[in-house]
């Protein structure tokens, strides 16, 4: 959401693609930009989205920010095995979802006239996490498709050289989002795993996030780079 609408701020046409319909057609409106409801996973969503969003104008960026996760050990305390549905469903959202969209948009964008004389046509931003370097107890699956986002960031980033497009991704840290909820109890919960981040002792915003979203599209020369928003946290095992 806070990346939607710094780019909107900036002049940008956003379309949201989300299964998350009501707030994301409230906030597509509420930043003149437009929802379409769309499974990240599903090649048919995926082209409906980016043909929504080419209708709009050259299509020029992609914020890839799929995730979710289902935590669970590889196997419980009966010694009994995690089930593979849990690990497919994670990678198929994360990453086989992510990598939908940006093939997608991909094409489109190269279909596009360039920007300028580098032949610049367009940026990706993908959203991996700090848990593709320091996945905690629980979290094979999820660590696993954001350290494929982070594998693939290279030679994506080379692939599209040559039709001027830029890939990069970010590696979140602790981000303060709906989903630690509100109230006393959740801020000092919050505040509480703040104490772990090197500095400054808190979680990240959203806008502070979504400030280097809209770098890594607006800045010309960075490419194929994973770049930590994180306040220097490293994670512990649990």
């Amino acid at each position: 959401e806070a990346s939607a609408r710094q780019l909107a701020a900036l002049g940008a046409r956003v379309v949201i693609a989300d299964l998350q319909e009501d707030k994301g057609a409230e906030v597509a409106k509420e930043i003149g930009g437009l929802f379409v409801k769309c499974d990240v996973s599903s090649e048919e969503d995926g082209l409906a989205a980016v043909a929504a969003a080419s209708e709009m104008g050259p299509l020029r960026a992609l914020v890839n920010s799929a995730g979710l996760g289902r935590p669970g050990r590889t196997i419980d305390r009966n010694n009994e095995p995690l089930a593979q549905a849990i690990f497919d469903f994670v990678i198929k959202v994360n990453l086989l979802g992510s990598f939908n969209m940006l093939r997608l948009s991909a094409a489109a964008m190269a279909k596009t006239e360039p920007l300028d004389a580098d032949g610049q046509r367009g940026a990706i931003v993908n959203m991996a996490s700090v848990a593709a370097f320091d996945g905690q107890i629980g979290q094979a699956a999820y660590s696993a498709s954001k350290g494929g986002i982070v594998g693939m960031t290279l030679p994506i980033a080379r692939d599209l050289s040559a039709v001027g497009i830029r890939v990069n991704t970010i590696a979140p840290g602790l981000i303060d989002t709906p989903i630690y909820g509100s109230g006393e109890q959740s801020d000092a919960f919050k505040a509480h795993l703040g104490q772990s981040v090197l500095f400054p002792k808190r979680l990240g915003s959203a806008e502070e996030l979504a400030f280097m979203v809209v770098d890594l599209i607006t800045n010309p020369y960075m490419n194929a780079e994973v770049v930590r928003v994180d306040g220097g946290i490293r994670m512990p095992p649990k």
